[in-house]
C-alpha cells in the first residue's frame, strides 16, 4: 500500500476535525480495554472468593470460629465473607440485649446483609455505565467523523473540472476511517458489557441465595437461643 494511502498519511491529511474524532476514538479504545481488563479481574476474583466461601461455610465449620477468623481481617473481607460478618456481627449484637426478640434479631440482621449485598454489587458494577457509554456513542462519533470528511471530499471535488477516482479515494478513505475506529472501540465495549453485567447477575444472585439460606440458620438459631433462656 504506497505512503498516500496508508493508515498514518490518510491521518496526517486529515482535516483537524476528524483528527479530533479519531484521537478522541483512540483515547475511547484504550479505556474501554483498560476498563474491561480490569473488570475482569475484579469480576473473576469474586466468583472464585464465593466459591471458596461457600465450600468452607458448608463444611459444617463453626459459625463463631468463623466469624472470629474473618473479623480479625475485617478490612479485606469481600463478597459473601463480608455479608456474613455484616449479618452474624449484628445478629451475635441485637442476642446480647436483655430482650431477645427473634423477629427484631431477623430483621436487624437481614438489613446488615441486605447493605453489605448493596455495596458489593456497586463495587462490582463500578465503570460498567461507562463501558455501556463507549459501546453506544462510539460508532456515532466515527460516523460524525466520515460525514464531515465525505463532505469536505465532495467540496474539493467540486472544485475541480476534471474528477478522477485518484482524486476522490483517499478522503473517502480517510472518511471511512473514522466509522471503522468507531466500531473498533464499540464492539469489545458492548460484548464486554453484555459479558459482565451476566456475571454480576449471576453473583448478585448467588449472594441473595446465601442471605436467605444464612437467614434460615439465623432464624433457628434466635429460637432455639430463646428456647434456652
Amino acid at each position: 500500500m504506497n505512503a498516500e494511502i496508508s493508515f498514518i498519511g490518510l491521518f496526517l491529511q486529515a482535516s483537524l476535525l476528524v483528527k479530533f474524532v479519531m484521537l478522541t476514538l483512540l483515547t475511547l479504545s484504550i479505556v474501554s480495554w483498560g476498563v474491561i481488563l480490569q473488570r475482569r479481574r475484579v469480576l473473576g476474583d469474586a466468583r472464585r472468593n464465593a466459591e471458596r466461601f461457600e465450600e468452607k461455610f458448608w463444611s459444617g465449620v463453626d459459625l463463631n470460629k468463623f466469624y472470629q477468623e474473618l473479623s480479625s481481617r475485617q478490612d479485606s473481607n469481600s463478597g459473601m465473607e463480608s455479608m456474613f460478618v455484616s449479618g452474624f456481627k449484628e445478629y451475635a449484637r441485637l442476642n446480647k440485649t436483655s430482650h431477645k426478640v427473634p423477629g427484631a434479631i431477623m430483621d436487624g440482621s437481614y438489613r446488615a446483609m441486605r447493605i453489605a449485598l448493596s455495596k458489593e454489587l456497586d463495587k462490582m458494577e463500578t465503570h460498567l455505565p461507562l463501558l455501556a457509554t463507549i459501546g453506544s456513542t462510539s460508532p456515532y462519533i466515527g460516523l460524525f467523523g466520515t460525514v464531515w470528511g465525505i463532505m469536505n471530499a465532495f467540496i474539493a471535488l467540486g472544485a475541480v473540472q476534471n474528477a478522477t477516482l485518484a482524486m476522490v479515494a483517499p478522503g473517502i478513505a480517510e472518511a471511512l476511517i473514522a466509522t471503522a475506529m468507531g466500531l473498533f472501540a464499540a464492539i469489545p465495549a458492548v460484548i464486554a458489557y453484555n459479558r459482565f453485567s451476566t456475571q454480576v447477575e449471576k453473583l448478585e444472585m448467588a449472594y441473595a441465595n446465601f442471605m436467605e439460606e444464612f437467614s434460615s440458620i439465623l432464624h433457628r438459631q434466635a429460637y432455639s437461643d430463646r428456647e434456652e433462656a
